[in-house]
């Protein structure tokens, strides 16, 4: 097997360290502050669940050597074809990119068909759609258990026979029809989060205590969507950013095209889908508010338990 940049192996550890860290922060969070059990949370957390592992995994792979004799046996099988294949690295990388489009379908009949949306926003059938995430990450990377065969102690890597109809097929189904989905949604979103503000027009001057009504909740609820819209927005153009140059180049040269795997930006676009795993927890603390006041919310929660714990301590010692 090939060696991996020294580089790219100390880029992609501490990429998976800023993953464990940050996206099981974002878990905690979502799990304790109960104002954030939300339709909308659930599929976040769920998101940062996966990207949790993903990072994970990406650790552990960055760390942990492949050898150059496996053991014999249905353990060098396995450890073939489901670790030096990333197998579970690109179910994650898959699940990731079909969360992506379930948040973005979900805040769509959100703001869109909102009398559908209540329909729709039952626990059954959000655990449907988490559980469908999971079996498509799975699913549509079965393939990669035939990518790699055992023999005489060695993982070899099959050549396929028509390269053109797997990379296309593989493209539209891990990122041009998830992308085009969610493009088409957010641009639909966008239109008509423009019609909502114009309908409600200028924002009124602050009303005394008590004051408001209809009109306020209605526009707190649109400021609400839009910010969450917005966030979500940063966390698709971010995926889009940091996937299409290692779909580009890897689509070249399973197409036979001159690439050099050991080149530069080859190895920034490695590094780049790498980073996508880690990201989102920084986006959530700079754009969604709702985010960062749970988080208030909950460190200050701490600091009042340590306070009190403290206060316990000096008066039984007093």
């Amino acid at each position: 097997m090939p060696e991996q940049n020294p580089a790219l192996l100390i880029f992609q550890t501490i990429v998976g360290c800023l993953g464990i860290f940050g996206n099981g922060l974002v878990c905690v969070v979502i799990i304790k502050v109960h104002f954030m059990h939300t339709i909308t949370n659930a599929f976040i957390f769920n998101q940062a669940l996966i990207d949790f592992l993903g990072s994970l995994v990406l650790l552990l792979s960055s760390v942990i050597p492949i050898p150059d004799l496996f053991p014999p046996g249905a353990g060098g099988e396995l450890l073939c074809r489901l670790w030096v294949s990333d197998f579970f690295l690109w179910c994650l990388f898959c699940s990731s990119t079909y969360n992506l489009v379930a948040i973005t379908l979900e805040r769509y009949l959100a703001i869109v068909y909102p009398f559908k949306y209540q329909r729709f926003a039952t626990h059954r059938t959000v655990t449907l759609s988490v559980l469908c995430v999971w079996i498509c990450g799975v699913v549509l990377n079965l393939f990669k258990l035939f990518f790699y065969y055992y023999e005489n102690l060695e993982c070899k890597l099959k050549p396929l026979k028509h390269p053109e109809i797997f990379v296309h097929s593989v493209n539209a189904i891990l990122y041009f029809i998830p992308l085009t989905v969610m493009l088409v949604v957010y641009v639909h979103i966008t239109l008509v989060l423009k019609k909502g503000a114009a309908r409600l027009g200028p924002a009124p001057a602050v009303q005394p205590s008590g004051g408001g009504g209809g009109a306020d909740q209605r526009e707190s609820l649109m400021t609400a969507r839009r910010n969450t819209f917005k966030t979500l927005l940063i966390v698709f153009i971010v995926f889009t950013v940091c996937w299409t140059p290692n779909i580009v180049i890897y689509s070249i040269f399973f197409l036979g095209g001159a690439v050099d795997l050991t080149s530069a930006v080859y190895l920034i676009s490695v590094a780049m889908v790498a980073a996508n795993g880690c990201v989102n927890p920084f986006i959530y603390a700079i754009k969604y508010k709702q985010f960062r006041k749970a988080l208030k919310t909950l460190f200050g929660r701490q600091n009042q338990i340590h306070e009190h714990s403290l206060a316990t301590l000096t008066t039984n010692h007093g």
